[in-house]
């Protein structure tokens, strides 16, 4: 008989796709006990091994003390063994990233793990989703008996201890170069659940390569649950959200942004949050509710103090500020509460909270890959995994334990202190605010950023979307009503431009004119240019048009690199890719100027004019930061009021980074797949300096040119 499930917050169909049944579950704080169990896990695998995610790293070094029980540490390694000597078939897919993260991603990773991998071990970069959104899932199933789901990638820049030691010895990326402390969250589960969690994958799976993985049988004593791990619920339902976007007829799935609505409605005491980004407005409108009813509820959201790079912090940065200063004007001042952690007084080093956790009364726990993003509530695919507890059972006993190690972690006291603050306290703030001061403690968050920054920032409609470009929600937005039927045709012309273009970029991908972009066949065309006296003219020519055609332009770039050498090759595709934007700008200037500055409105005007004076900062932003397709880009920029010269500048120099790296990475991997030695690997170490330098020294003029702007 169905559960009648009226009076709980999970609701299959609803807010969650489904919920099965757990013999056992565990909670993996921070890198150092996640990356041991899925080694152990994938070392016990005798069937299959299926690994989602949004980044992954064939040389990240799994396990990092001193003990050697003889078998890989380093994932590649690992993977090639269990297919080779157990027979195993694994499946990894890897989000088909924007060119914003190659200089901080493995170099072609296909080349690597299908190049030099035993055969049942199976690559593919994931492009199956809508244009603008990212495969953001980070799930690891072995056998479909146990499965691990959270935020966490198999990938550089993820392990620590959680002591999280700002010097940390061990805490290095494959190249040996010491990155900031990281504290991440995965959930670990067994039974119908994990099954459930590999169902999932094969369809993903399915739907990238158009095969259908195979279900094993597992002999009844074949229990692949890592031996460093102990249960800490037993016999539970747990509760799998996610995130889909509408694409290929598929329907649009919004369970994690209707489980998020639903579960802050169900808070009666306190919710505790850990994730690194706040900026979704469907959030702020759910907190902001509550508040505003006036209860006696607490919200408590540790976040890191800067959520990353440069760039992340004059982009997400930004909207987290301005959504905070949005919950502060109905706050009391004692319903919300913004933490960071900080690791030494002594330190300006503080802790990458990458963590996607939300327990809502110690009776029901989150474990998820969703940011608190707009992107995660409809554009960006996820999966989150969810308990709910009945009052006073040992499942809510262990949700409260798990809440108050995350504390103890952050406040440098021990699990107990938490436990007894709260009791004394009888409030999560009171008892935060109890235990803070100790050399390594929780410190309120300044969400403040300049005003010039903020002014100079877009809305998170451009940044921070919901979901993918849609021509129709387009023109709604630029065109006001009463100016609709006197534009049909102009609107017409610019949605079938638009059209012919994504037309294209479907046919690239699912029709035969695909095999055309198999990078040995280009390959293989620019050899045959190559000694052609006008080859430089034909090979620009053909770049530029591959531009407008929407050829990915990361493929073209690998190929000329490839077929000319790394020199000439990078300069093939800066101006193969200059051309290919200034010729889509003069078709987005020739169909849909007049359109927006006859008929947008005054408003639309205004901020177009305001981009204008600020055209180079803007293009430069919006050609590193992935928010739209480079040829849509193009087309956009055209229409708008920024100028050609600020255009093509900011263009040149938004491209210059990650072109000329994706060239010296192209080169020097296959160098060193050829004939690896020392010189070619060396080779490769000077690629990622040059690159990073020159994307540093784009960064520092942009700066200095920003504030030489201002103080005219």
């Amino acid at each position: 008989m169905e559960e009648n499930r009226d009076n709980h917050v999970l609701k299959p169909g609803s807010n969650c796709w489904r919920m099965e049944q757990a013999r056992r579950v565990a909670f993996l704080v921070d890198g150092e006990d996640y990356f041991r169990a899925v080694r152990e896990a994938i070392l016990q695998a005798r069937h299959s091994v299926f690994i989602l995610g949004w980044d992954i790293h064939s040389r990240l070094v799994l396990v990092r003390d001193e003990d050697d029980d003889g078998q890989p540490r380093e994932l590649g390694t690992l993977l090639d063994t269990v297919a080779r000597e157990h027979g195993v078939e694994v499946h990894v897919l890897s989000w088909d990233f924007a060119m914003i993260y190659a200089i901080e991603r493995e170099a072609v990773p296909l080349f690597v793990l299908n190049w030099k991998s035993d055969a049942r071990v199976h690559f593919h970069m994931d492009d199956k989703h809508p244009l603008g959104a990212s495969r953001h899932q980070k799930v690891v199933v072995v056998d479909d008996a146990v499965a691990f789901c959270g935020g966490f990638d198999l990938s550089q820049w993820r392990w620590d201890t959680s002591q999280h030691r700002i010097d940390e010895p061990r805490r290095i990326d494959p190249d040996g170069e010491p990155y900031p402390p990281f504290h991440d969250v995965q959930m670990l589960v067994d039974g119908d659940a994990a099954a459930a969690l590999g169902e999932l994958a094969r369809a993903r799976w399915k739907r990238v390569s158009g095969s259908a993985p195979g279900v094993g049988a597992v002999a009844p004593d074949q229990d692949p649950w890592p031996a460093s791990i102990d249960p800490v619920i037993r016999d539970t339902q747990v509760a799998i959200a996610r995130t889909e976007a509408a694409y290929e007829g598929e329907e649009e799935i919004r369970e994690v942004e209707r489980l998020y609505l639903d579960s802050i409605a169900a808070a009666e005491r306190f919710i505790y949050i850990e994730n690194q980004y706040l900026t979704a407005h469907c959030i702020r409108e759910a907190l902001v509710e509550r508040m505003r009813d006036g209860d006696a509820l607490e919200v408590v959201i540790v976040m890191p103090e800067k959520t990353g790079g440069w760039l992340e912090q004059h982009t997400m940065d930004v909207l987290r500020s301005r959504l905070v200063r949005q919950l502060d004007e109905v706050s009391d001042g004692k319903q919300l509460r913004l933490y960071y952690p900080r690791l030494s007084a002594d330190s300006d080093t503080t802790l990458m909270v990458h963590a996607k956790v939300m327990v809502v009364d110690d009776r029901l726990v989150r474990v998820a890959s969703s940011n608190l993003s707009n992107r995660s509530m409809g554009l960006d695919g996820e999966c989150d995994l969810v308990i709910e507890a009945e009052a006073g059972s040992d499942t809510q006993t262990a949700i409260r334990q798990f809440r108050e190690r995350l504390l103890a972690e952050h406040l440098g006291v021990s699990e107990a202190a938490v436990a007894d603050a709260m009791e004394a306290q009888g409030s999560l703030i009171a008892a935060i605010e109890h235990l803070r001061g100790g050399d390594r403690s929780l410190q309120p968050l300044t969400t403040e950023v300049d005003e010039d920054v903020d002014q100079m920032v877009p809305d998170s409609a451009l940044l921070d979307p919901e979901r993918p470009i849609d021509s129709h929600r387009f023109i709604e937005h630029f065109v006001p009503e009463e100016h609709k039927s006197h534009t049909f045709r102009r609107v017409l012309v610019a949605v079938a431009t638009l059209a012919v273009l994504l037309g294209l970029a479907a046919a690239w991908r699912w029709t035969d004119l695909g095999d055309a972009l198999d990078v040995n066949t280009l390959v293989g065309y620019a050899g045959a240019l190559n000694t052609h006296p006008g080859a430089p003219l034909l090979v620009i020519a053909g770049f530029t048009l591959a531009v407008v055609l929407m050829v990915p332009l990361t493929l073209l770039v690998v190929a000329v690199v490839l077929g000319f050498g790394p020199w000439l090759g990078l300069v093939y595709a800066l101006a193969g890719a200059e051309l290919g934007a200034l010729l889509g700008y003069f078709i987005g200037q020739g169909v849909g100027r007049d359109l927006v500055r006859r008929h947008a409105g005054e408003w639309v005007n205004n901020v177009s004019k305001r981009l204008s004076n600020r055209g180079l900062l803007t293009i430069i932003t919006l050609r590193i930061v992935p928010v739209a397709p480079f040829a849509v880009i193009n087309l956009v920029a055209g229409a708008s009021h920024i100028r050609l010269r600020d255009f093509a500048l900011g263009s040149l120099l938004g491209l210059l980074p990650g072109v000329f790296a994706i060239a010296l990475f192209a080169d020097g991997l296959i160098r060193a797949i050829r004939a690896p030695d020392k010189g070619t690997f060396a080779w490769l170490a000077v690629a990622v300096v040059v690159a990073l330098g020159l994307l540093l020294g784009v960064r520092r003029w942009l700066r200095t040119t920003t504030s030489e702007k201002e103080s005219v």
